[in-house]
């Protein structure tokens, strides 16, 4: 990615590639709200479950996957009895607290315009 002098972003098609991959990523419907829930310390399994209204087992485990496959997330089990198992974002999943907040600020802020945009193109529609 490149700025020139003109103060306008430049991206190469590999750069588009790798944003889009990133965003796919973390742009499913329930990798960010984990994410956000490991921001701030390492969360069992069970406790992520109750936080995340919605989500099934399946689901979790399956983004918890993904997730850790990627290098986001780390998966600790201790050898407790039964054995307990907790998930903390890694160093680079740490990298993604900031971006994720600053995206979910422009959301919040720009929601009720993208909402407007959206009847008004429905209305126009019809």
């Amino acid at each position: 990615m490149k700025s020139p002098g003109n103060g306008k972003m430049t991206m190469s098609y590999e750069d588009c590639v790798a944003m889009r991959e990133i965003l796919s990523l973390i742009g499913d419907k329930w990798s960010v709200m984990v994410i956000v829930n490991l921001s701030e310390a390492a969360v069992r399994f069970s406790d992520l479950k109750r936080a995340i209204e919605g989500i099934s087992q399946r689901v979790l485990t399956h983004t918890l996957r993904g997730l850790e496959r990627d290098g986001l997330v780390q998966r600790t089990v201790h050898p407790t009895k039964p054995p307990s198992v907790d998930y903390a974002l890694t160093t680079l999943g740490r990298t993604l607290i900031e971006p994720v907040s600053t995206l979910a600020l422009w959301a919040h802020h720009h929601r009720p315009e993208i909402e407007r945009a959206r009847e008004s193109f429905a209305r126009a529609s019809e």
